[in-house]
This record gives structure tokens, C-alpha cells and sequence, in this order.
């Protein structure tokens, strides 16, 4: 459900048991440790500790990936679940403040709907600054399989080119760029001219 602002996900008063958000941490992260120490990624990439825009599951996926990516290091802790593994880098999906705030202005310059109760870019409560993005990803040529999985969670996003919409009928710019910042690891090599790592995978040695 949406907050009293409307701009931020919250967790209902009454929680179904069942949820991920009502999950016990150490169980689920559990979990995570066992896949980490049997596929044994290189790098591990999950939402900030607001879980983008405040959905209960997000945060809680933050707080699963973030204790279990400690715990799966650890050379005596629950050797049952396979031999310690470090995950080299961890990173947090992050929307950059300035980009929004560019998409917000042109669309109500444009006169687009959806958007006439958006201010600005720090309406949506999950904006960072530019200085914190440590790596842009471009996936263009993924747009139309990234609007195609969208298009598939119709009860949960409307999807109409270039934004989308959750249900509180706020558009929402769809980027072929994805935004990260850094939260583990060492930075890999980054592109001249903007300063961001372009690869997630940028200085990882095998």
C-alpha cells in the first residue's frame, strides 16, 4: 500500500505471515548464503536499504542480501551449507536525482498526464545524488525485453513508452541506462568522460 504522500510504499498495519516482508532475517538469509557459496558470484547487486520506492519485499530483499553476503564469507559459520565464499562487489540499484529531474521538467513542459502533482524529482522520495552513482550500465539494445518484462506484472506496472506507472498512477521515466552505487568492493576501471564504471564486473580477477 501507498504512504500518506503517495510517493513511498509501506507495509499494511496487518502483515500476512506468509510475506517475505514477515520472513525471519536469518532464515531467509540462510537461504541466499547457501545459493552464494554454491554458485559463488563474482558480484551481488540488490535495492538500497529504502528498497527504491519504500515496497516492504524490496527492503527486505536489501536486508536478506546485504546479511547474507556477510554470512557467506564467513569460514565458520554454518559449514553445512557449503565452503566460505566472498562476493567481490555489491551494489545497490539507485535513480539519480539530476536524470529525473530532467525527465520531470520535459514532461511537464510537454504537458504530459501523470505527472501534475510531481513537483519535483525529490517528490518521489528515492532519488540520490549524482556524485553517489559509481556505475551506468547501457542497455539499450535490452529496452524492448526490459518493457516487455514489465508488461508481464500488468496487475503491478502499466507500461506506456518512454514511462511507466505503478498504481499510484505516477508516470515514471523508462531509462535504457541502469544507475548504481557501490556498497562492497573496489571500484573497476571507469569511462573517461563521465567517470562511471560501464562494467559491474570492472576489476573483478577470477
Amino acid at each position: 500500500m501507498w504512504g500518506p504522500d503517495g510517493r513511498r510504499a509501506v507495509a499494511p498495519d496487518q502483515i500476512d505471515p506468509r510475506s517475505f516482508w514477515a520472513a525471519d532475517l536469518l532464515e531467509a538469509a540462510d537461504h541466499l548464503v547457501a545459493v552464494i557459496r554454491e554458485v559463488r558470484p563474482q558480484v551481488l547487486v540488490t535495492y538500497d536499504e529504502h528498497g527504491g520506492y519504500g515496497h516492504p519485499d524490496h527492503i527486505q530483499a536489501h536486508r536478506v542480501a546485504t546479511y547474507a553476503h556477510a554470512l557467506a564469507a564467513v569460514r565458520s559459520y554454518r559449514s553445512d551449507l557449503g565452503p566460505a565464499w566472498q562476493v567481490a562487489k555489491v551494489y545497490w540499484t539507485a535513480t539519480p536525482r539530476q536524470l529525473m529531474q530532467e525527465a520531470l521538467t520535459a514532461a511537464h513542459q510537454r504537458g504530459d498526464t501523470g505527472f501534475e502533482h510531481v513537483a519535483t524529482a525529490d517528490d518521489f522520495g528515492y532519488v540520490v545524488d549524482q556524485a553517489d552513482i559509481d556505475a551506468v550500465v547501457d542497455g539499450t539494445e535490452f529496452l524492448d525485453a526490459k518493457m516487455a518484462a514489465m508488461r508481464a506484472h500488468a496487475t503491478q506496472i502499466d507500461v506506456h513508452w518512454p514511462y511507466f506507472a505503478l498504481s499510484d498512477r505516477v508516470g515514471q521515466p523508462l531509462w535504457a541506462q541502469e544507475h548504481f552505487r557501490l556498497a562492497h568492493g573496489r571500484r573497476g576501471p571507469a569511462d573517461p568522460a563521465t567517470g562511471f564504471e560501464t562494467d559491474l564486473f570492472g576489476g573483478v580477477t577470477s
